[in-house]
C-alpha cells in the first residue's frame, strides 16, 4: 500500500481546522444541516477534504448523520447539557484549585487583565465569549495537569454544541466579570478551597442561564 498523499493530508488538517474554527465561531450552529458543497464554498476548499473533516468531526462527536438529511451539527438535549455542566463544575473546580496551588503572581495578573478586558467588551458579546474562552483555558494551564488539560480539551467539543454564548448582554457580562474577580481573588490568596468554591458557583449561574435560553 501507497503512502499517504502529504499534500491531501495538510488539505484535510486545514480543512478540519477551518471547520471547527467556524463552529466554534458559530457560523454553523446546532442542528445546522452542514453540506459539503456548501462548506467547500464557504471556506474556499475542495470537497475531498471537507468530506474528511466532516468524517473526523463526526467521530469527535460534533457531527452526525441524520436520514434523509446527511451531516448536520449536532444539538445537545436538555438532559445532555446538565450532564455536561455536571462535568464542567468537577473540572472547573479542580482547575481553580491546582491553579491556586501552582499558578505565578504574573498568570493571576493574566487572568485579572482579561477578565477586565471581557468587562470592557460589553458591547460585544462574541468578543467577550472569545476572552472568556481564553481566561478559563489559561486557568486550566495554570494548574500544572496535563490529565486536567486533557480533559478540558475533549470537554471543548461539546462546550462548542451549546449554541449562541449567554454573554449576550452588559448585565450578564457584568456579571461574570464578578464571579471571575471572586475566583481571581481566591487564586491570589492562595485558597484552593474558596477558589473551588467560587468556581462551582460562576458554572452553576451559566448553567442556569443555559437552561432559562433553552426555554426561550
Amino acid at each position: 500500500m501507497s503512502a499517504a498523499d502529504p499534500s491531501t493530508t495538510s488539505q484535510s488538517e486545514i480543512a478540519y481546522g477551518k471547520l471547527y474554527e467556524a463552529i466554534r465561531k458559530g457560523l454553523f450552529l446546532p442542528g445546522d444541516r452542514v453540506r459539503e458543497t456548501d462548506v467547500a464554498q464557504k471556506l474556499g476548499l475542495s470537497r475531498t477534504p471537507v468530506r474528511d473533516a466532516l468524517r473526523r468531526l463526526e467521530a469527535e462527536g460534533i457531527v452526525e448523520h441524520r436520514p434523509r438529511l446527511g451531516a448536520v451539527i449536532r444539538k445537545l438535549a436538555q438532559s445532555e447539557i446538565v450532564e455536561l455542566y455536571e462535568m464542567r463544575i468537577v473540572l472547573e473546580r479542580t482547575a481553580a484549585e491546582l491553579a491556586a496551588k501552582h499558578a505565578t503572581e504574573a498568570e493571576i495578573d493574566e487572568f485579572a487583565d482579561l477578565n477586565d478586558a471581557i468587562l470592557a467588551a460589553e458591547q460585544n458579546p462574541a468578543e467577550a465569549a472569545r476572552l472568556n474562552a481564553i481566561l478559563h483555558r489559561s486557568i486550566y494551564r495554570a494548574g500544572r495537569n496535563r490529565f486536567l488539560l486533557e480533559s478540558s480539551r475533549a470537554l471543548n467539543n461539546a462546550l462548542m454544541l451549546l449554541g449562541p454564548t449567554t454573554l449576550d448582554d452588559p448585565e450578564r457580562i457584568r456579571e461574570v466579570h464578578a464571579q471571575h474577580a471572586a475566583i481571581i481573588d481566591n487564586l491570589r490568596k492562595r485558597d484552593q478551597v474558596a477558589a473551588g468554591q467560587a468556581a462551582v458557583a460562576h458554572i452553576n449561574t451559566s448553567l442556569r442561564h443555559r437552561l432559562k435560553a433553552l426555554r426561550g
